[in-house]
């Protein structure tokens, strides 16, 4: 099967059958999100979701995250995976808000990787997500999925998934399959033990041809 066939055929049929892909982090705007993606870093959405609430009732804005100290800060992440880490790049992240964009999160992929806690893949999705921008974020989900159906069979790293997709994905389609390929690798494509019997993509996975 030709490269271009199996990305048009993954890609019709996440339009027909996952119309609405989003994440599943909550927020209400764009700071919110930021936060929540640094926070989601080897941690589940779902926890992330049990502990913003009350983060976000104590720092409502970057101005009172950038005035408190990571110790502070930790009280309310405890429960998340790395709080130490996290607290301490909170804080910066929220005085580099503060002091460089003027309280405001940027759109663009090279200004969020000025944030602390920001890299690549979190600059990529804020981008995406909150500024619809043709960013693809690659976290492990997206780099496994896209290498067993065959989207990404010779890339190694994370940055050379994510110039493969970009290269082969539409562009209006870029934000959407960052979800969907997340949502697949979540619920049906799981690492251990992918669900390929429950799965609609078997006409054009690589890896579902293969161990048939």
């Amino acid at each position: 099967m030709l490269k271009k066939e199996r990305y048009k055929g993954v890609l019709d049929w996440f339009e027909k059958n996952v119309p609405v892909a989003e994440t599943e982090l909550h927020y209400a705007n764009p700071y919110q999100l930021l936060v929540a993606v640094i926070l989601s870093a080897q941690c589940t959405d779902k926890r992330v979701n049990m502990t913003t609430p009350a983060f976000f009732i104590q720092y409502p804005t970057p101005k009172e995250l950038a005035a408190a100290t990571p110790e502070q800060v930790l009280t309310y992440i405890k429960s998340i995976s790395y709080p130490n880490n996290k607290a301490k790049h909170l804080v910066g992240m929220g005085q580099t808000l503060l002091n460089e964009f003027g309280g405001i999160v940027p759109s663009s992929v090279e200004e969020l990787l000025k944030l602390p806690g920001v890299g690549r893949k979190t600059a990529n999705v804020i981008a995406s997500v909150v500024f619809n921008k043709p960013a693809m974020a690659v976290d492990t989900h997206v780099f496994r999925v896209s290498a067993r159906l065959g989207f990404t069979p010779n890339c190694k790293t994370p940055l050379e998934t994510e110039k493969e997709l970009v290269k082969h994905i539409p562009e209006r389609l870029i934000p959407k399959a960052h979800h969907w390929l997340i949502l697949h690798g979540r619920y049906i494509c799981l690492a251990r033990r992918p669900k390929c019997l429950e799965c609609g993509l078997q006409a054009w996975c690589a890896y579902y041809q293969k161990e048939q």
